[in-house]
């Protein structure tokens, strides 16, 4: 039952390919802070590899590539294969939201001489490793009269960057009596974005020329921020870690490590036996909720016209369809913390540099929230690594009664289709730095694409 170390069998040629495959990652999540930024980059590259709107497509074929967007939150790209798509999709599914600090909508005061902005968090965070840090905001402001204006502050080197104060240590006795969970509240995860007031005014004078900054850049009011999405991040690029450069520290691993390798393997095969499917879903961190989120029709919707193009229309064919599908639920798991070793069951915990990650099931305690895939179809994707010789190893969130958490494979498993959980080990999940092994992040990704062409 014991897996290999990739790092102790790895050739100069495999060595090669890994960290080129890790420079295109880290490009893309450097680009891909938010989720309108990874469906703009995943549209731009899909694009680049022959992939064409599915709303300008009269009927398919097989060998044809097509993609659609929702919302500018969620991406589905799929290559048609030779089989009817009642026999069933090969699906990868990814979700590219992360933890964050969100905005309010009327966020914008002026406290003892600085201009903060109220924010509201996004998914399960711990408070205090935002604070002291430098952050930027991405996203849009939406004005009445229909525009949009784009926002991007904190990523180009001549910016500025944003961030949260903390209480100096030497005044922090009665702060530092407080449970970690509160020792920084949330509603204290407040930005500070100015100092200077403006000019010939009174009240609220700092708060004022940070208005009239935003005016002259985004030609926005303060009104504007009610129709808003802008979403506070940790600054700045992906980076190697470690000295042997074996590593990816960067923000937003979970889940954009799984959402590159998914969107790469459905990029990088020919015309597959069974169609193949990337679809790439938002607010994963808060219960896949919402129009974007992975309970949403998108996707059922989307099948339905694949089969409409195909003449296939009756609620049979898309019934038929959904459950004689096969779903890698493309999503990351805990890896085996040195330091923090005793919550983990070690026997069934992800280590680095073991190749990708298989969870038969997820949720909290007695599995609540869990898929808990059949131990039949967890045998037929056994096979196919062992067939391809692809590292992996199978994991648990923990000990027993430790915590948990959820992914979206119990949502498709609702079409009755096998799903099984897949993904890459990370450290430090949730937060602002969380760190990948370069080895694992090129292993799902091969390991992706033998599912797709199974």
């Amino acid at each position: 039952m014991y897996r290999k170390n990739i790092w102790k069998s790895m050739t100069p040629e495999k060595n090669t390919e890994i960290v080129g495959f890790c420079e295109g990652y880290k490009d893309y999540i450097s680009k891909g802070k938010t989720e309108r930024l990874c469906v703009k980059e995943s549209e731009v590259i899909a694009l680049k590899h022959g992939y064409v709107d599915l709303n300008k497509v009269k009927s398919l074929k097989p060998g044809d590539k097509v993609y659609v967007t929702n919302k500018n939150k969620n991406i589905a790209l799929f290559l048609i294969g030779k089989k009817p798509l009642t026999e069933g999709i090969r699906i990868l599914g990814a979700h590219i939201d992360s933890p964050r600090l969100d905005v309010k909508q009327n966020p914008l005061y002026e406290k003892e001489e600085f201009a903060l902005l109220d924010t509201h968090y996004y998914g399960g965070i711990k408070k205090y490793q935002w604070v002291t840090i430098p952050l930027a905001i991405h996203g849009v402001i939406c004005k009445k009269d229909g525009t949009t204006e784009v926002v991007n502050i904190g990523e180009d080197d001549n910016d500025p960057v944003i961030g949260i104060s903390d209480l100096l240590v030497h005044l922090s006795a009665d702060q530092l009596k407080k449970t970690a969970n509160v020792v920084i509240e949330g509603e204290n995860l407040d930005i500070t974005i100015g100092s200077i007031p403006l000019e010939d005014t009174e009240k609220d004078a700092v708060k004022a020329n940070v208005l009239k900054l935003l005016k002259e850049k985004y030609d926005i009011e303060e009104e504007d921020f009610v129709s808003s999405e802008l979403e506070v991040v940790p600054a700045g690029k992906a980076r190697d870690f470690g000295i042997d450069r074996s590593m990816i520290a960067g923000y937003g691993h979970d889940d954009r490590v799984c959402s590159y390798t998914s969107l790469k393997a459905i990029l990088d095969i020919e015309t597959p036996e069974y169609t193949s499917c990337c679809i790439l879903v938002d607010k994963e961190e808060i219960g896949s909720v919402g129009a974007t989120g992975a309970h949403s029709l998108f996707f059922e919707n989307t099948i339905a016209e694949l089969l409409s193009l195909n003449g296939k229309t009756s609620y049979l064919d898309l019934k038929h369809a959904m459950t004689c599908s096969k779903m890698l639920s493309s999503d990351v798991s805990a890896a085996l913390d040195p330091l923090y070793d005793s919550v983990s069951d070690k026997k069934n915990n992800a280590r680095f540099g073991h190749g990708i990650v298989f969870n038969k099931y997820t949720g909290s305690k007695g599995k609540s929230g869990s898929n808990d895939s059949e131990p039949e179809y967890v045998a037929w994707v056994r096979n196919i690594m062992d067939s391809n010789n692809i590292h992996y190893q199978t994991s648990e969130l923990g000990k027993v009664d430790q915590g948990g958490g959820g992914t979206i494979a119990y949502i498709l498993g609702k079409y009755n289709m096998n799903v099984l959980d897949a993904g890459v080990a990370v450290l430090n999940m949730h937060a602002p730095m969380e760190i990948v092994s370069k080895a694992d992040v090129y292993e799902a990704y091969i390991a992706y694409k033998a599912f797709l062409t199974k």
